[in-house]
């Protein structure tokens, strides 16, 4: 293990972060430089991309999400094709950054998450094996983030709290930094001078619904035209039905107590199917039946707010990242709601399709480091847990 203790040791490290989200759209890839560990770390991206799956990968993966077709031979043959998709992520943005992949450290992977069951039961799933990206690119790689917190009593989510804490904590402003992705995670940061605040002061967990139930809702009152929503153009055009958007919002999840975590399992194809079909009873037009979608995203953020983050005091801005912060539709419902600065975190110096995977990158570090990434007062954990698991690379003869 003579490779892992020299990681362990330096100063700098030189990352690959990957990783899947919920809304399964593609590889996320980013090589990061991490300087120091824990909460002084800093992060400068020196490339990303997006790697879309074939339109065939995707569909065999959207199997993986459906307990009738995700069978074990199935889920196992993909994993190990998965792993080599990751790999091949890996290499590319290596071969981007025109980086000697000698001169790389260590690859971060999340992998794909196929099936997630929250605390008290907990256990997850994710898949892309990464023995597989190890031999394929001849680095160490490190993986499997979320069962370490779940082991440990824990949600094992969101892992987002951790990079928002170490990235947009401040002094004087209390912060809300919410992604929607697939799903909408939110992370609160109250101010704490003189450097923020630390990990026992975040709250954090998942909103509802993000962007998976929209995207779905617009390819199919779209006929498959459209996959998304492209900057809220459609749900502007739409008039929300306010009663029935009421009686969404009154769905239980959004109304438990943190700490909390959702997915697929509750928000994807059937919800979505679910939805179109009482959009059809009630004789909504394509445009009215993405508005009100949309709205129940934006209106189950700030509902969370109201009634988890603002009883703890005033908050000052709320930093926006994922696919939805490129939504004029969400981000103006959520600014007008609260009344308060709603802010890209581009606006801050990080690339929003690629927060995630530079958030992957950072776990690897720090995981190699044996610095604790969990964070227990947003998870529920029964303590701080190193996240990740250590695959060494291939042995060089």
């Amino acid at each position: 293990m003579q490779r892992l203790a020299d990681l362990a040791q330096r100063s700098v490290r030189r990352v690959v972060g990957l990783i899947s989200g919920t809304s399964a759209d593609g590889i996320d890839a980013a090589l990061v430089e991490v300087s120091g560990v824990g909460l002084r770390a800093r992060l400068r991206l020196i490339a990303g991309l997006t790697v879309p799956f074939r339109p065939s990968d995707r569909d065999e993966l959207f199997r993986m999400f459906d307990p009738s077709t995700a069978t074990v031979d199935r889920i196992t043959a993909f994993n190990f094709h998965l792993g080599g998709l990751f790999a091949e992520a890996a290499l590319t943005v290596i071969a981007q950054a025109g980086v000697p992949a000698a001169e790389v450290d260590l690859i971060g992977s999340h992998g794909q998450t196929i099936w997630h069951i929250p605390a008290p039961h907990g256990s997850t799933l994710q898949i892309g094996e990464p023995a597989v990206i190890a031999e394929r690119t001849g680095l160490p790689v490190v993986a499997d983030f979320r069962v370490a917190d779940m082991a440990a009593g824990g949600q094992g989510a969101p892992l987002a709290s951790y990079f928002d804490l170490v990235v947009f904590r401040h002094p004087t402003l209390t912060r809300a930094a919410q992604n929607i992705g697939g799903i909408g995670n939110v992370t609160y940061l109250p101010a704490r001078k003189p450097d923020g605040c630390g990990p026992e002061d975040v709250l954090a967990f998942d909103t509802g619904p993000g962007n998976l139930v929209i995207d779905a809702v617009v390819s199919e009152v779209t006929g498959g035209q459209h996959s998304f929503d492209q900057d809220g153009a459609i749900a502007a055009r739409g008039r929300i039905s306010r009663e029935w958007l009421g009686q969404l919002l009154a769905d239980p999840y959004l109304h438990q107590k943190p700490p909390k975590t959702t997915g697929r399992e509750i928000y994807g194809s059937p919800f979505a199917q679910r939805l179109l079909s009482e959009a059809r009873s009630r004789r909504l037009s394509a445009d009215d039946t993405v508005a009100t979608v949309s709205a129940l995203t934006a209106d189950s953020i700030v509902a969370a707010y109201r009634e988890f983050l603002l009883p703890r005091g005033m908050l000052h801005e709320v930093v926006l990242s994922g696919g939805g912060s490129y939504n004029g539709f969400l981000r103006q419902r959520i600014a007008a709601a609260l009344g308060i600065p709603v802010r890209t975190c581009e606006e801050l110096g990080i690339n929003g399709k690629l927060k995630e995977a530079m958030l992957i990158a950072l776990l690897a570090s720090d995981a190699v480091a044996g610095v604790p990434t969990n964070v227990p007062a947003a998870t529920g954990a029964r303590g701080p847990r190193v996240l990740g698991k250590f695959v060494p690379p291939p042995l060089l003869h």
